[in-house]
């Protein structure tokens, strides 16, 4: 008999897996059950793209691409990010494409990180951060951003967190789970801090053009000073409801990118072709669309935020993203009670705040990237839920 603990790295099987899962699962036995659980548009991939993918396949084009991806890809996405961000980065060698915004994260971590080294991750923040860190074997340093605060990193907490091993600092704006944003006084601030260090800074703005309340995303790189120690995580899945094509890309110093492209060249070759071609399209014609989705979700944005402080739970604005994070405290359960009891006595998945690090206790995690209807009904049954628990 094999003993695979013996076999198996310990630096994955001491990962725990995603707290997320567990109402997945869930909701498998549960058909009719609203889910507003899963960080994904509702909308389908515009027409036009999913034609110029189609169109792509007719035409043969299915074998592998460049490493870095096609190069009028590249200069697609670098032409939109000047347009839409007012940021210049050299198709030719400072543009990779990945697979999905998730291999970018990846990429930059393992490039960067040496064993032992630390990496600030400021929480509540997405569930992958931490172990992606830890399984490129670095030391994930959790700082708890406040509601009072709007779950801004403050330049008061960074400095709390900066050790002599401190080698990089995730920033996760917009956010996923709480919506919160930086503007640029914030990022401008955390600048400062950083002045004068040799700490690098990994930028996830895959919710960037999901800003509301007339706010448009500032990037870190935009900073003076910022753009040589930035990598900058973006891609197609939420701004164009491309989650399945698995379309993403990293920016940053020639420098850094040289070197990150020859992992991405050994473990991956190349991110899907038909999707480089699909991509193509969103980047040349699809600003419309991102504006017509944006509308969209800032309806339901402003409506369900509406309905939580209606039925007595405390919310800030989310500014970003497409997630509302209200306090459930007041029903004195934890979250992870409190969404199990719901999901089961009223049918509608939302995601405890604990699993997305510390300072998510106390809250829940509600995507409202679905139907106006369905978030009138998840409020009705959400409020019904917390009369009669």
């Amino acid at each position: 008999m094999m003993d695979y603990s013996k076999i198996l790295n310990r630096r994955i099987t001491s990962v725990a897996p995603s707290g997320i899962r567990k109402f997945f699962d869930l909701l498998e036995d549960m058909p009719d059950a609203i889910s507003l659980g899963v960080g994904e548009p509702d909308f389908r991939t515009p027409w036009h793209i999913r034609d110029a993918g189609i169109y792509s396949l007719e035409k043969g084009f299915t074998r592998y691409t460049p490493n870095a991806g096609l190069s009028e890809l590249r200069r697609q996405i670098a032409a939109y990010l000047n347009r839409r961000f007012d940021l210049h980065y050299d198709p030719m060698g400072e543009i990779l494409v990945t697979v999905g915004g998730s291999e970018g994260l990846d990429l930059a971590l393992r490039c960067i990180l040496e064993p032992g080294d630390e990496v600030i991750i400021p929480t509540p923040a997405f569930v992958c951060y931490g172990p992606l860190v830890s399984m490129s074997q670095g030391v994930p340093v959790y700082v708890q951003t406040r509601a009072e605060d709007e779950f801004r990193l403050t330049p008061e907490l960074l400095k709390s967190a900066i050790t002599d091993k401190t080698k990089a600092l995730v920033l996760p704006y917009p956010c996923n789970p709480t919506g919160g944003i930086m503007e640029r006084s914030d990022l401008e601030a955390i600048a400062q801090v950083l002045e004068g260090t040799d700490i690098m800074v990994i930028s996830d703005e895959i919710y960037a053009e999901l800003t509301y309340s007339g706010l448009h995303h500032v990037s870190i790189a935009n900073i003076p000073g910022m753009r040589e120690r930035t990598l900058l995580v973006n891609g197609f899945s939420k701004a164009y409801s491309m989650t399945g094509w698995r379309m993403g890309f990293l920016c940053g110093p020639r420098e850094l990118i040289g070197q990150i492209i020859k992992l991405h060249q050994y473990g991956i070759m190349s991110a899907p072709t038909t999707s480089q071609y699909a991509a193509i399209e969103a980047m040349k014609n699809g600003d419309g669309d991102i504006e017509a989705m944006k509308e969209e979700y800032d309806g339901r944005r402003r409506f369900l935020l509406q309905g939580f402080r209606d039925i007595g739970l405390e919310c800030f604005e989310p500014k970003g993203a497409f997630y509302m994070f209200p306090c459930i405290k007041s029903t004195g359960l934890d979250s992870d009670t409190f969404c199990e009891k719901f999901l089961m006595a009223e049918q509608v998945a939302v995601i405890p705040g604990s699993a997305f690090g510390p300072g998510g206790e106390g809250f829940v995690r509600c995507c409202y990237a679905a139907s106006m209807q369905e978030l009138a009904t998840a409020l009705e049954r959400m409020e019904h839920f917390i009369k009669h628990r």
